[in-house]
């Protein structure tokens, strides 16, 4: 694998460490960036052709110079005597090296490339499946293939432009349903404000909007509301929602209602309290959350008994 990344990337490929276990391992190199896929399909195919070619390993014990005359890798800064293990694959390879693991490289049976990753400036990390675990991850995968052609009703080299097909429609799909969604929830708000209550002078409105509500259609929810109360008029608007499975609080109040001692921060504080949870913000928007949406109309409650207090 060392040499099939040198091949493919330069000779400033060098190994900087690696670890093999029984059906596993991984290895890591330097490089600029990370190493495009068609690399590592390629990497994969010349090692998976050297191992099929059953080449001969060959261990010998020289001197440093005779080493580095036949041009031996030496491994990331290791300190060598002055004799030296080399080991051969064939003529492919040629590495000091203190173990050896097959006596040919057919018994190796074959190399499956998981993927690379970065682990720190400079070095990537390739992991890789080797002889029977390699065949049993790709026998699982051709299983998974052969579903998915099943289900999809298509053939496997169709399968990328199918799945793909599909994943642009449940986006689209996806962006209508929310728009629709944030219609609906939109369209509330001439309907809160005109249900408001008056607390000493103060419209009042809290509301526990559908489940699904996203807290930025929340945020433009409460906006909305408050947009409607003339400028005059003192006003605090709270509501919640679950969006997916935490509880979320927005509140809002317009210049008249800060002027009345209320703040939408502490609002939000109030209930986020009940819901289990915390949040903040400034005193005419703030946003909170918790972790418990079966207390969304205890804190609901509890935000309009703090507005009364505060105006008491």
């Amino acid at each position: 694998v060392h040499r099939g990344f040198r091949n493919a990337l330069g000779e400033t490929a060098a190994q900087a460490g690696s670890e093999n276990s029984p059906g596993r391992f991984r290895f890591d190199f330097t490089a600029a960036g990370a190493v495009p896929p068609s690399v590592l399909r390629d990497v994969e195919d010349e090692v998976n052709a050297v191992l099929i070619g059953d080449l001969k390993v060959n261990a010998f014990h020289t001197s440093q110079a005779e080493a580095r005359a036949m041009g031996a890798l030496a491994l990331f800064g290791e300190k060598y005597g002055e004799t030296v293990r080399i080991v051969e694959v064939g003529d492919y390879s040629r590495e000091l090296c203190g173990g050896t693991h097959v006596a040919s490289s057919g018994q190796l049976g074959l190399v499956k490339v998981l993927g690379e990753a970065s682990i720190g400036a400079g070095v990537r990390r390739v992991e890789a499946l080797v002889g029977l675990d390699a065949f049993r991850f790709l026998a699982r995968e051709s299983v998974l293939v052969a579903q998915l052609s099943e289900q999809l009703k298509a053939r496997r080299e169709e399968l990328p432009e199918r799945i793909e097909g599909i994943v642009t429609r449940l986006r689209t799909a996806e962006k209508e349903l929310d728009k629709l969604r944030s219609a609906q929830v939109l369209a509330l708000a001439g309907e809160m404000a005109a249900g408001a209550r008056d607390l000493g002078g103060v419209s009042v409105v809290t509301h526990r909007a559908p489940d699904g509500t996203s807290a930025d259609d929340l945020r433009k929810l409460a906006l909305d509301v408050r947009g409607r109360f003339p400028g005059d008029r003192a006003a605090a608007i709270v509501v919640a929602a679950v969006p997916a499975d935490r509880p979320v609080v927005v509140a809002t109040v317009n210049d008249a209602g800060r002027e009345r001692g209320l703040k939408a921060g502490r609002l939000v504080g109030v209930a986020a309290k009940a819901l289990g949870g915390g949040g903040g913000g400034k005193d005419d928007v703030a946003q909170g959350g918790g972790t418990r949406p079966e207390a969304i109309g205890d804190a609901l409650n509890a935000v309009e008994q703090a507005i009364a207090q505060t105006l008491a």
